[in-house]
């Protein structure tokens, strides 16, 4: 859409355009080494293994068996390559996260099923840099204490002086979550985001998830940010009672 086929297109053949294009821009720490060779992004990483467990042979399957793992991140995605990692036959399998577990933003029932499948959790860490020459070897860490709220509530984590280690590690999965990626195209038709990225595109509207383009309507992680699977097909349902509203 904007390439093949014309946005504009769409507004002429339709009454109503539902946008469900989810978050993709991936996420990085900004620290060094994160182009070594054993640092891998999260969604390429997962996508990648269930299309070889579909028997498709992807070209960038990663197989970590007996592998000394750490994934880097606290969310769902983190706990599906803790996950992942562990049913491929890692050697071991950590989790770094920069906060503690009462802060963490993932699912309470996915780290107990981690846990439970042998990961390790390593809270209040916080990375700064992936070590190794060309390959990985390790990633080095500073152990936080967390401080004064942030703008969302949470409390933010402070590095502790003099705190830093070194840990072991033959790959890095990074799962920093992911952020919209607005189509550059919104803002010829209107389309208004919000400060982050997301399409503003309200529940409580005149009409559910209308966008700013009263014909454009929205939902899931590219306007909540990320989130579940299920959140997003509820939102959908919704958007689709409001586009009923608007079309009478």
């Amino acid at each position: 859409i904007g390439e093949d086929i014309q946005f504009q297109a769409l507004l002429d053949e339709y009454d109503a355009v539902f946008l469900g294009m989810g978050t993709y821009t991936y996420m990085k720490g900004g620290f060094p080494g994160e182009d070594k060779q054993g640092v891998y992004e999260a969604l390429p990483y997962l996508v990648a293994n269930n299309k070889q467990l579909l028997d498709l042979n992807p070209a960038d399957y990663v197989d970590l068996k007996g592998q000394k793992v750490i994934v880097l991140g606290g969310g769902d995605t983190a706990m599906d390559c803790n996950r992942t990692a562990i049913r491929q036959g890692a050697e071991t399998v950590q989790c770094a996260y920069r906060r503690d577990e009462e802060n963490m933003p993932g699912s309470r029932r996915e780290v107990n099923n981690a846990r439970e499948e042998g990961v390790e959790f390593l809270w209040n860490r916080q990375p700064i840099e992936v070590v190794g020459d060309d390959k990985v070897t390790g990633i080095k860490v500073v152990t936080t204490a967390l401080g004064e709220p942030d703008e969302n509530g949470r409390r933010r984590p402070e590095a502790i002086a003099g705190s830093e280690e070194i840990i072991p590690a033959d790959a890095v999965v990074i799962a920093f979550g992911f952020r919209p990626s607005p189509a550059p195209w919104f803002a010829d038709f209107g389309i208004d985001v919000n400060s982050w990225g997301g399409v503003v595109a309200p529940e409580d509207g005149k009409f559910g998830y209308q966008t700013t383009n009263e014909k454009v309507f929205a939902g899931g992680d590219m306007v909540r940010g990320s989130d579940l699977v299920v959140t997003a097909v509820w939102e959908g349902r919704q958007a689709g009672e409001g586009i009923l509203d608007y079309l009478k």
